[in-house]
């Protein structure tokens, strides 16, 4: 949108559905992109630094700032921005909305600008704070003490990684608010790219490659802010940064995104409550918990965020609009999407966890061992794959009515619920019980979020729709029992030449995807049924 078109125009109500389905595959593609770039910088880290002390260091130096992104940006600002931003831009002129947008990007950069030196400073504190187990040896003088003094060093580094992206994230929403969500999907490519970079060319002229690492997040966070900018101009929305606490806009905006820290972010709390617990296990327990959850955030991201994504502005229209039957459409589809892609990704990654981690990973410094240790962790986060999913969708249904307090209530339930199951878990299976508890927290927070849409009438799940859902779960289990006959055994994996694994691994991914596609077709399943009304 430039600066010439008259803003009256956007007052008018605007169906979204019929382009859900195009813009869902459009940021879907874009993901993808990024998310096979991202599976290349975890194959050639991997192959530098296995699953080892240095990266289990750099893993964790890498997760704080990002987890920081998710309250400060992606997730609780993004989910209180989009829909006032939203209002505006419909209903206000084209001034207002720029002036909303300068006084946000002020007011929040001023904030994470702040967030980011104190952290960087006092890397040392945050360092012992969500690496407890590693500080007391350093305390006590014990050799994982290294481990400590390491991560404080990689903090400084990359946490300057937060002001960049959240400024990136914040221009992102701008842009998906306006409907180009191509930009912002295909943003992440940078960061992926920097990072491989660095891996390649920095990182093994280094003593400590981990800090060529860090290096690699740090330049990956400004080229990726600095991208955005030329797409904000062109469509007429780039503006000087102003602080505005106080703006009607921005006070709307916080007022929202405080409950909503919470309430969108809980995942992201849940696994640094599962960082802080694993750096008291044994060295390897914080590496195979992070190449587990990278799978798992490869369909995750692909398709849950992705559906999230294109749904909010929609979703956000349609309660501007007030037309509940659309709005009841939206979100009944966004769930139908989410059920056909999340449920055979989630018997997929269950079934071929160590084939796909022996393909991508085993080779350098990432064993075989490495390999199986990090299936388990992957099996137990992958069965609360449609939960996180779906947790993604039904949130919108919340945070595009502006309704942030009942989804922290549901966050905070589920929070506390993945605490005890990390401490009773733990125990007895160690880092996989610490990943069984964030799928079974992240099952609780969907259950509460989707049974008061339900009772509110607001997700109807009709007959049509638990249809579509039973013979989605039929055709996963016609995939899982034939890739359960199919899967050659462990030491035929080990033996097999890396071309032969790739071979058999692709194959088996073919076959089960096609054997899911006709059962769901056989059982009744319809192209249509896919579509937005």
């Amino acid at each position: 949108m430039d600066s010439t078109e008259h803003p009256t125009e956007n007052t008018k109500p605007k169906p979204p559905q019929p382009r859900l389905v195009r813009s869902g595959i459009l940021v879907s593609v874009m993901t993808f992109l990024s998310r096979i770039l991202g599976l290349v910088r975890d194959v050639v880290i991997a192959g530098l630094m296995g699953a080892g002390a240095a990266a289990d260091v750099f893993f964790f130096a890498n997760k704080i700032p990002n987890f920081l992104r998710r309250l400060f940006a992606e997730g609780a600002f993004a989910q209180a921005f989009v829909p006032v931003l939203t209002e505006y831009h419909r209903g206000k002129a084209l001034d207002d909305t720029r002036l909303l947008i300068a006084r946000a990007a002020g007011t929040l950069g001023t904030i994470v600008g702040i967030v980011t030196l104190v952290a960087m400073i006092a890397s040392p504190v945050v360092a012992a704070l969500f690496g407890m187990g590693w500080f007391l040896d350093w305390y006590r003088g014990e050799p994982n003490g290294e481990k400590f003094e390491l991560a404080s060093l990689l903090l400084r580094i990359t946490f300057p990684y937060l002001f960049f992206i959240t400024l990136t994230a914040l221009a992102g929403a701008v842009l998906n608010t306006m409907g180009r969500f191509a930009v912002a999907s295909f943003t992440p490519v940078l960061l992926n790219a920097s990072v491989i970079t660095a891996a390649l060319f920095i990182a093994p002229m280094m003593a400590q490659p981990e800090i060529g690492l860090a290096l690699g997040v740090f330049f990956g966070g400004l080229i990726q802010f600095l991208f955005q900018l030329p797409f904000l101009k062109q469509a007429g929305v780039l503006v000087m940064p102003k602080w505005g606490w106080r703006d009607p806009g921005v006070v709307r905006i916080r007022t929202l995104m405080i409950p909503a820290l919470f309430g969108v972010s809980v995942s992201q709390i849940n696994l640094l409550f599962d960082t802080l617990i694993a750096s008291f296990l044994k060295t390897g327990s914080i590496s195979w918990l992070y190449y587990a959850d990278r799978l798992l955030e490869f369909p995750l991201g692909l398709f849950g965020i992705a559906i999230a994504t294109v749904i909010l502005p929609a979703l956000s229209a349609r309660h501007v609009d007030q037309s509940l039957a659309q709005f009841q459409k939206t979100l009944d589809w966004g769930v139908r999407m989410v059920v056909m892609l999340g449920v055979p990704a989630m018997v997929g990654l269950i079934m071929l966890s160590e084939p796909m981690l022996m393909v991508l990973f085993m080779r350098g410094e990432f064993s075989a061992t490495d390999a199986m240790m990090a299936s388990w962790a992957l099996i137990a986060y992958a069965t609360g794959l449609l939960s996180f999913m779906l947790v993604k969708v039904l949130a919108t249904g919340f945070f595009s009515r502006q309704d942030t307090k009942r989804p922290v209530k549901f966050g905070i339930i589920a929070m506390v619920a993945n605490m005890v199951l990390n401490i009773i878990l733990a125990i007895p299976y160690g880092y996989v019980g610490l990943a069984l508890a964030t799928a079974l927290s992240g099952t609780l927070n969907a259950f509460l979020l989707g049974f008061v849409l339900y009772r509110e009438q607001v997700l109807l799940l009709a007959r049509e729709t638990r249809l579509f859902v039973l013979r989605t779960v039929i055709a996963a289990l016609a995939m899982a029992a034939l890739l359960w006959f199919s899967i050659p055994a462990q030491p035929e994996w080990l033996a097999a030449e890396f071309l032969t694994r790739v071979l058999w691994l692709s194959g088996l991914i073919g076959v089960g995807a096609l054997v899911f596609v006709i059962a769901w077709f056989v059982l009744g399943g319809r192209m249509r049924q896919l579509k937005t009304h």
